[in-house]
């Protein structure tokens, strides 16, 4: 018995056919968020933060400290004044104490709570929450917005258009003049720079800057956030199921849909509703555009604006608050959340470990620095008196921000004596060079090289300042 296989004839298709082409997304174009206003304890915070956080970066570089700006990071002369501390290439270890403080600082806190110096104290955020004000003051809220862009070019949207993007160029320059006179004498640069007077690299410098402020907050705003920033690609390393992130309740929540406002909880629950009447807030109040209800994702900031949006909906609807809230992955499983764990431990002990060093290197630090450079031309040579000398080169570095006279010693071995200049003058931040010799009885010296050290003191506010250091003095033998 044989059986018959049946045989389905399949024409080819043509997949070049419009018809059957897969539809790739289109990337070429951005989708432009239009970020809602939105009320509430978290948006309090984040605007408290923002001003104060700003406040302090522009009144910063006005600040004086005994005549002088106290704050001024002086490129071209290689030092930084911090109030009455200054800073030198050669204090470099400050500068790496304080960078790894606040690194550690960084991962703490967000291993404790999520991202949320995005959120709350990140200069992105801020100078961008302040442009979304102007263009909300110029063109309305969300929904005028979106309606005025769609319009033809008219006189109402050309004032309103000129008017937002005057006021964004005006920040953005008050921005770049801020922060750079962090870097050269603030005053001079505000007048130098009204009347035309300033130097070439310094106007390029106030515009560029300009532009740059006026590009990231006025035009690339979440980009900057979702695609340039590194700490939102690495910051899933340091979440971990006890971390407090912005999420939202899936329990509670689902099934999502809308309903009308006089039912009862208890009724949407026996239509088979979740809590959420898929408004849409959230999504319209995220500065990055994103869908909370999708899940944890890198581009969420922490902010807390949907929790604010659907905390107020939930109000309205007269539910329960939270259903979107700073919530662990464990509360939102049922269980506790472990506030004390190895990883924020961790953390917690380097931060205290880097920010005592860090302090004990700074109220260690002496304001004085002596460099020893020992003449090579000649080990040693001997002198009319049948002394034996040896010829140095000191350089001696006022690092504070006045005026001293420095003496200079030499111990470390009987009967030595310093010829040459035993007390110099040094302007503030400056470095004096002193050829010196040092001469020393035969007597007292062995064959080879020998320990030495130059002391350099002075005075300063009757507190006396010294540093000492080591070279060697080197005795041939030829001259017996």
């Amino acid at each position: 018995m044989s059986e018959h296989i049946s045989i389905k004839n399949i024409t080819p298709v043509d997949v070049t056919e419009p018809s059957v082409r897969i539809k790739k997304p289109d990337h070429s174009k951005r989708s432009r968020i239009y970020v809602r206003s939105v009320k509430g304890r978290f948006e309090n915070i984040r605007r408290s933060l923002g001003i104060v956080m700003i406040g302090m970066f522009a009144l910063a570089p006005w600040l004086q400290y005994d005549g002088r700006q106290a704050l001024l990071f002086d490129i071209g002369e290689q030092r930084f004044n911090l109030f009455g501390l200054t800073l030198w290439p050669q204090d470099l270890t400050v500068v790496a104490y304080l960078l790894i403080v606040s690194a550690f600082a960084l991962f703490f806190v967000t291993t404790f709570a999520g991202r949320v110096w995005c959120g709350f104290t990140c200069p992105q955020t801020a100078w961008t929450n302040i442009f979304i004000w102007f263009e909300e003051k110029f063109e309305g809220p969300r929904n005028k917005r979106i309606k005025l862009d769609q319009r033809k070019l008219d006189k109402d949207k050309f004032f309103r258009k000129s008017a937002k993007h005057t006021a964004w160029v005006a920040v953005s320059l008050l921005t770049a003049l801020s922060f750079v006179g962090y870097f050269v004498p603030v005053r001079e640069l505000y007048v130098d720079f009204f009347t035309l007077d300033a130097g070439f690299w310094t106007a390029f410098w106030v515009l560029f800057f300009t532009a740059c402020t006026y590009g990231n907050a006025g035009y690339m705003r979440e980009i900057m956030c979702t695609h340039m920033c590194p700490y939102a690609r690495f910051q899933s390393a340091m979440f971990d199921k006890d971390t407090f992130t912005v999420s939202y309740d899936l329990a509670r929540g689902e099934a999502r849909g809308p309903r009308p406002r006089k039912l009862t909880l208890e009724q949407v629950h026996e239509k088979g509703l979740g809590e959420c009447i898929d408004c849409n807030l959230c999504v319209q109040v995220c500065p990055t555009g994103i869908d909370i209800r999708n899940g944890l994702q890198y581009e969420c900031i922490n902010c807390g604006a949907c929790i604010d949006a659907c905390n107020g909906m939930m109000k309205k609807m007269g539910y329960p608050q939270g259903l979107i809230s700073l919530k662990s992955e464990h509360q939102l499983a049922g269980g506790i959340t472990k506030i004390l764990r190895p990883k924020l431990i961790g953390y917690a002990v380097v931060l205290t470990i880097m920010s005592a060093l860090l302090m004990f290197d700074i109220t260690s630090r002496v304001p004085l620095e002596l460099d020893i450079i020992r003449d090579r031309n000649a080990l040693d040579r001997e002198t009319n008196m049948g002394l034996i000398e040896n010829v140095y080169t000191l350089k001696v570095l006022n690092k504070s921000q006045q005026q001293n006279t420095y003496k200079i010693e030499v111990i470390g071995i009987e009967t030595a004596e310093l010829k040459g200049e035993q007390n110099v003058t040094v302007d503030a931040g400056g470095v004096y060079s002193l050829p010196i010799s040092v001469s020393i009885d035969p007597a007292y010296l062995e064959q080879g090289s020998q320990k030495l050290y130059f002391k350099v003191s002075t005075f300063v506010n009757g507190e006396l300042i010294e540093t000492t250091e080591p070279s060697t003095f080197i005795f041939t033998g030829q001259w017996n």
